[in-house]
Order: C-alpha cells, then sequence, then structure tokens
C-alpha cells in the first residue's frame, strides 16, 4: 500500500479544502470503489434480470446465493497464501528485486489453480451430482477464477495506476452485468455464464497490469516454501480473520430454522443476509478514513521511528517518536468513531425512506440497524490489526483473530437461542469485544514496543 500514501500525501500537500477531499474521495474508492462495484453490479444484475423477466425470479435467486457462496469459499481457500504472499512481496520490493514478482505471482496461481480446480471438483462431485453438469462447469470455473482474482488483487493496489486498477474492476463486473442480461433468457446457466465472462476478463485485466508494472526474465517460480520466506503466523491470521468474517453467516445458512435450500447443498438464510449486505455498503466513510490515517500520519511516524532505530539516534529522541506514532494511531482512530458514527446515525435516521424506496420490506430494518453498527466496529478491528502488522507483532494480531472467530460463533450461536428480536448481535458484541481487547492490546505493545524491538535486533559482537 504504499503506493496509496504517496499520493494520498502528494494531494495532502496541496494544502486546500478540494485537494483534502480528493484525497478522501481517492481512499474510499481505492479502499472500496471495487468491492462497492462488485455488489453493486451483482445485484442490478439480479434485480433488472427478475424484472425483465419475473418467471426467472427463482434463478436469480439462485444465482445470487451461488455467487455469495462462490465468494465466501474462494475467499476462504485464499486466505491460506493472501497475507504470506502480500508479506512475501513487500520484503522483495523492500529488497529491490521486482524482477522476482511476476514468476512467483504466475506460480502462485498455478498453485492455487490445481489446489481450487481439485477441491471444486470433490464438492462437486459429492454434493452437487442433481444440478445440471452446465451450472456444474459454470461454478467450477467461478470458484477457480476468483481464488486467482484474490491473490492478484491483495498487491495490485500498490501499483502507481490506481485508475487502471478501478477501470480493470469497472469493465469486469460491467461485463458480467451485461453478460447476464443478453444471457437471461437462459436462466441461471446465462446468469451465471455472464459472471464467468466478467470475472474471467476482470483476471486478464489484473495479470496483463501486472505484467506490465513487474517485467521479469522469467516467467515462472515459487519461492514461499524457503527458509525465512514463510511466516505460518500469517497463514494462521489470514483464515482465522475470514472465518470470523463469514462465521455468523454460515452458522444461520447451516441452521434449518434459520434458512432454506436454494440449489444443491447451497442454502441461504432470507431473514439474514439482505440487512447484512446492505449493511456492508455503508463502510465505505470509514474505509476512507482507515486509508487515509493509516498510509499517511501512521505510516510515516512509523517509519521515522524505525528509521531512527536503524540509524542509532538517542533514546530521547526514539522515544519522542514513538509518542507521536501513539498519537497518530488515537488520532486515526478517533476519526474512524466520528465520521462512521456519523454515517451509521444517518442510516439509522433514514432506514426507513431507504428500503421503501428500494422496495424492502421494513421487517428487515432492526437487524440492518445492528448490522451496520457492526460493519462500523469492523472498520476499527481493521485499523487495529494493520497497527500491529506495522509494529510486526503477528502473534497478538493472531490471537485476536481467533477471538473475533470464536467469539462470533459463540455469540452468533446465543443469538439464535435467543430468538429473532437478537439477530445480528452475535456478530456486532463480538466485533466490540475483539475492538476493545484490540486496543488494550495496542496500549501494551506500544508502552513496550522499544524494548523489544531493540531486543530484536541482531547481536553485532
Amino acid at each position: 500500500m504504499a503506493g496509496i500514501g504517496f499520493e494520498l500525501r502528494r494531494l495532502l500537500r496541496q494544502d486546500s479544502y478540494f485537494s483534502l477531499l480528493r484525497a478522501y474521495g481517492y481512499a474510499g474508492l481505492i479502499s472500496s470503489g471495487p468491492w462497492v462495484l462488485s455488489i453493486l453490479a451483482v445485484m442490478a444484475l439480479g434485480i433488472l434480470s427478475a424484472a425483465a423477466s419475473p418467471a426467472n425470479t427463482p434463478h436469480v435467486t439462485a444465482f445470487l446465493v451461488s455467487v455469495t457462496w462462490l465468494v465466501a469459499g474462494s475467499l476462504l481457500l485464499t486466505s491460506l497464501v493472501q497475507l504470506l504472499f502480500t508479506r512475501f512481496v513487500a520484503d522483495r520490493l523492500f529488497e529491490k528485486r521486482d524482477a522476482t514478482i511476476l514468476p512467483n505471482v504466475m506460480g502462485l496461481l498455478t498453485l492455487v489453480m490445481l489446489v481450487a480446480a481439485s477441491v471444486g471438483s470433490a464438492l462437486l462431485w459429492w454434493t452437487f451430482g442433481q444440478t445440471p453438469w452446465l451450472y456444474q462447469l459454470e461454478m467450477l470455473v467461478s470458484f477457480v477464477v476468483l481464488c486467482m482474482i484474490w491473490c492478484v488483487t491483495v498487491f495490485v493496489a500498490g501499483i502507481k495506476a490506481y485508475r487502471q486498477v478501478l477501470l480493470a474492476f469497472a469493465v469486469g463486473y460491467g461485463a458480467t452485468f451485461v453478460g447476464g442480461m443478453l444471457l437471461n433468457d437462459y436462466g441461471l446457466e446465462g446468469l451465471l455464464g455472464g459472471f464467468v465472462i466478467g470475472q474471467s476478463l476482470l483476471l486478464f485485466m489484473l495479470l496483463a497490469m501486472v505484467i506490465r508494472h513487474y517485467p521479469s526474465d522469467r516467467l515462472w517460480a515459487f519461492e514461499l516454501h524457503r527458509a525465512g520466506q514463510c511466516q505460518r503466523s500469517l497463514i494462521a491470521i489470514g483464515l482465522f480473520y475470514q472465518a470470523g468474517i463469514w462465521a455468523d453467516k454460515l452458522v444461520f445458512w447451516f441452521n434449518p430454522a434459520t434458512s432454506e435450500p436454494i440449489i444443491g447443498p447451497l442454502r441461504a438464510s432470507p431473514i439474514y443476509d439482505l440487512p447484512i449486505f446492505l449493511a456492508y455498503l455503508s463502510i465505505v466513510p470509514g474505509m476512507a478514513v482507515f486509508i487515509m490515517r493509516m498510509e499517511t500520519d501512521f505510516a510515516e511516524r512509523c517509519h521515522a521511528y524505525y528509521d531512527a532505530i536503524r540509524g542509532g539516534d538517542t533514546l530521547g529522541h526514539i522515544e519522542t517518536l514513538r509518542g507521536e506514532m501513539v498519537a497518530s494511531v488515537r488520532h486515526g482512530i478517533y476519526d474512524i468513531f466520528k465520521v462512521q458514527g456519523i454515517t451509521v446515525a444517518g442510516l439509522l435516521l433514514s432506514g426507513p425512506l431507504l428500503f421503501t424506496w428500494l422496495g424492502f420490506s421494513h421487517w428487515y430494518l432492526p437487524l440492518f440497524n445492528i448490522d451496520i453498527v457492526a460493519v462500523g466496529i469492523q472498520v476499527l478491528l481493521m485499523a487495529i490489526l494493520n497497527v500491529l502488522f506495522y509494529l510486526d507483532r503477528l502473534k497478538p494480531a493472531l490471537w485476536l483473530c481467533l477471538l473475533f472467530l470464536l467469539s462470533n460463533l459463540v455469540f452468533t450461536l446465543l443469538s439464535q437461542l435467543l430468538g429473532p428480536v437478537f439477530y445480528g448481535y452475535g456478530y456486532a458484541l463480538s466485533l466490540l469485544f475483539t475492538s476493545l481487547v484490540g486496543l488494550a492490546v495496542l496500549d501494551h505493545e506500544f508502552e513496550h514496543l522499544t524494548y523489544q524491538t531493540f531486543m530484536l535486533q541482531p547481536s553485532k559482537g
């Protein structure tokens, strides 16, 4: 993300209200633009497809549920390597060994493609036996392509070609929408065929950007497994965090009392799914602040602190820089509270009008209200984890992610036992609990940071 931080700092140096608005808008687009485009494109495709042909409504439901499960499954599978590969790329860039990136991208994608194809084929064989063969083929191709997209996307935002990244997602999901509408008459297979076309186009555009920005005289390599390259804690952190994000959804999907079968083994929760996915759109302002603060103030002070240590600066100056770093984190968290709090308050007030305009039942409003609070807290948890990553404190980050996963499972199951009035509170309470623990962990880490950093320095004797 260093490239993003550089661009944001350049905008802020212009010292005007317009440049400040541009910087926040830019941060919002980079952090949430591709994800918002994907949600809006898929939802628009489903709504317009059902409107164009009411008889296709069951197919639209099956399509939306299939895409949701594809995204969940692909994110969970690739969570094992996403953070690991991101760290690998960051280390190679720090070493000025840019030429090693492209061959290792290809090596990772080869591995991911083989594993995803094997896992997907096995699941289709054992659980999707009664579904049409074309649907199964499209599901397999979509699963493999999505897994590869997540692996490329984890570092492609660091390329200083932000407009091209957003354009790639716009073209990819635009093709998904257009392809799905053109193939609408073919029912579920037609809609999913449009999704395959759009995602494949997106993958090739992202790969083209990687090839152009990281040229190499080698085409293939795989160096993640070498000694010193593989930090297994990053594997666990990625898995626990993604599993924590999806834990409450999976609990509702697998509980027959809160879900219904849609196609094959895939289930959906009519009461839970719509509010939570709509609520995720409210995360954009908080994500913009998160990127702004983490990639400008905090990043600069963090780099200055470690540069001072490596340069043999005085202890007094190092402690001053540590204090500035702590202050930047506090200001960042305060700004996230402030901006996301205003967003939540606005949505709580406008929720009934919004649901009326969208044509959704007001029965969803109580769950939507608690969900927008939950996703706001999620931005805070992401900020805490990001600070721990900057400080290279992987063990506390690992325990926080595990705590998030376990608390989400326990609180969500408890909310189901208590009844529909408490739905959504499991996810919100797990995020609140984990974030509060995370803030205490940050206080402890900053208090002992200088001592631990010096103790970790290699001996020169």
